[in-house]
């Protein structure tokens, strides 16, 4: 019987992050992103990133959260990453008060697909939601391709809802459709089924 729970990362994590998201990219996101893209990505650099994310986040309020499977040993299978909206959550043209101070954006919510469906995502989301609630965030944003079915589906299947945003980037000179979701960060935890 394998156990998965969710905690925050640690330095040492930042391979396996990296690791994770490498991997999930190229299978999630082989038909929406060109194919030299993810080839080129650098696990090494991507590393980097997430050490600095770990170690010397931008507020106590930016998160690294990560989801792991215990079984007769320990993998990591996921991570999320969060943090008071900036720029980047913003829609092209969108006045940068639009979204205000009390919401949170999602920059990453990944688990690798051969540890899906599993409830690592869940656990995460309910995870990453706690922090939001102490933080004090009142609502939550995330950026999704619009050819993610998955990421969206598992979203709107836990009440976010897209609020009509949308925007397109430049990857290697292909736009890349993306919409933006939202949700109320629910001021109660919710009970355990």
């Amino acid at each position: 019987m394998a156990l998965g729970y969710v905690r925050p990362a640690r330095p040492q994590d930042a391979g396996d992050i990296a690791r994770i998201q490498l991997a999930t990219w190229r299978v999630a996101y082989r038909r929406i992103l060109p194919r030299q893209v993810l080839a080129n990505l650098d696990e090494a650099w991507l590393a980097q990133r997430w050490t600095a994310a770990v170690q010397e986040p931008p507020s106590a309020a930016h998160r690294v959260l990560v989801a792991v499977e215990q079984a007769e040993q320990s993998y990591l299978v996921g991570f999320a990453a969060s943090g008071p909206a900036d720029a980047e959550a913003q829609a092209p043209g969108e006045p940068a008060e639009a979204l205000g101070p009390g919401v949170v954006a999602v920059t990453d919510l990944l688990v690798e697909p051969r540890w899906g469906r599993r409830g690592h995502g869940s656990r995460l989301l309910a995870a990453a939601v706690d922090h939001w609630r102490d933080d004090g965030f009142t609502r939550a944003v995330a950026w999704a391709f619009d050819g993610d079915a998955a990421t969206r589906g598992f979203l709107t299947g836990t009440g976010w809802e897209p609020d009509g945003a949308t925007r397109a980037l430049d990857v290697d000179d292909m736009l890349v459709a993306q919409l933006r979701l939202h949700v109320a960060v629910p001021t109660e935890p919710t009970p355990a089924t």
